[in-house]
């Protein structure tokens, strides 16, 4: 009987693999170099010089679902040390990049995500419907550009054009903006889940190359709580991942980005409560002369008084946002594009990010001045950058943030990484 397997090449997933980062995949001559020095992967059975061959072999099934892809964190240390400069963690990258795309649904979008074309036809959705709504105030309003002032009811603000008080109240203005973005994240959180079951379904059936038995193999909630802690919170894998300066810097912008995502996420949590609840809580709950009716008015009308503990969380995580991003960007700059190089995904999540930073933080500028001509089409484009990172975010580079998470959680149910530091 013969042992011999047939093996029959996807080549138009070669070509897609390359067409996302992986073009040097056809340098690799399987040395292993890659394998010995990632300080990340397991001895049993270690990435990225399978993957290499499987990539070069065109064996999209066994790729696409290997649980492997997830666990690297892309330092560079393999990439940096091959000889034939065939970047084994670039071609992980790539992986991860063709996953973003096809595990949601609408691959549509995954697919529009991936040039600089597809993004500009994605961003009209936002631009059309914010210019929509401040066409509609400025109706309202009488001006397109109306400032605020502080009204004499509850500590908050008046609409005020040409010096008079042209809307007034508790809450002025419509909030349109809210329950758009609210509509965004809940379609964003769908599209999670179904991709996650995607995730989850495919790592199922992906191919076992390593010995599991005598492995401690916990449930899956206890396993995601100690991912939240260690590799998340902590960053852990980030922290092993390399041991040059350039790593931890890069580590620890990582970090900084995370942490300010969380404190921002949180305030505009409040402030859309706010909104929506204020108002209703004041009238049929507190009283309008309750002492505590003040301090509810300023959660929930904004522009809000820079003393306001909620702006200055805000402002705070604006500070960690703009500091994690130059660590980031410095360290993407400084790569040598001859041993690891940077994609469309790596620079339009960096561009947006940073996009949403200036932005918010010039809009604020701009008001604090009483500069209004800049101040509303900043806050413009602050919304629209906003909404492209929060509504694509399954199809982009930043959706490893639930994606790894989770395969991380997996690869700890099967015993591929341990409890605890995922080392």
């Amino acid at each position: 009987m013969s042992n011999n397997v047939r093996v029959q090449p996807d080549l138009k997933f070669v070509k897609e693999l390359q067409s996302v980062g992986g073009e040097s995949l056809k340098k690799c001559y399987q040395c292993a170099t890659c394998s010995v020095v990632c300080p990340l992967s397991p001895a049993d059975n270690p990435y990225p010089r399978k993957e290499m061959v499987w990539a070069q072999w065109g064996l999209k099934d066994r790729l696409v679902n290997d649980i492997d892809i997830w666990l690297c964190h892309n330092c560079g240390t393999c990439s940096d040390l091959c000889p034939r400069g065939a970047k084994p963690g670039d071609l992980l990258a790539a992986l991860r990049n063709m996953a973003y795309r096809q595990l949601a649904p609408l691959g549509f979008i995954g697919k529009l995500m991936s040039n600089f074309g597809g993004v500009l036809m994605l961003a009209l959705v936002p631009a059309v419907i914010y210019l929509t709504i401040w066409i509609a105030q400025a109706a309202k309003f009488g001006t397109a550009f109306p400032l605020f002032a502080a009204g004499a009811e509850h500590g908050a603000w008046d609409v005020v054009a040409d010096g008079k008080v042209i809307y007034g109240g508790l809450f002025p203005g419509d909030y349109f903006i809210d329950p758009i973005f609210g509509a965004a994240f809940a379609f964003m959180l769908v599209c999670f889940y179904l991709g996650v079951q995607n995730l989850l379904k495919g790592l199922k059936e992906g191919p076992k190359t390593f010995d599991l038995s005598g492995t401690e193999k916990p449930g899956m909630i206890a396993a995601f709580i100690d991912t939240l802690k260690h590799e998340v919170l902590q960053h852990s894998q980030f922290n092993d991942c390399g041991e040059d300066e350039a790593d931890k810097k890069r580590a620890f912008g990582h970090k900084m980005v995370m942490y300010a995502f969380i404190i921002l996420m949180v305030v505009t949590g409040i402030v859309a409560t706010g909104h929506w609840f204020g108002a209703w809580f004041l009238e049929h709950v507190l009283g309008l002369d309750d002492p505590f009716s003040k301090f509810i008015a300023l959660l929930g009308s904004t522009p809000m008084p820079q003393h306001s503990v909620v702006k200055v969380a805000a402002n705070v995580g604006a500070v960690m946002l703009v500091y994690g991003l130059m660590q980031l960007t410095r360290r993407r700059q400084g790569l040598d594009p001859e041993k690891q190089g940077s994609n469309f995904y790596d620079w339009y999540l960096l561009y947006v990010i940073w996009t949403i930073a200036l932005t918010g933080i010039g809009a604020e500028i701009f008001r604090l001045v009483n500069i209004k001509y800049l101040a509303y089409p900043t806050y413009f484009l602050h919304l629209v950058a906003v909404f492209m990172l929060l509504a694509y975010l399954p199809w982009s580079k930043l959706g490893h943030l639930v994606y790894r998470t989770v395969a991380l959680s997996y690869a700890k149910t099967i015993g591929r990484i341990p409890m605890g530091a995922a080392k």
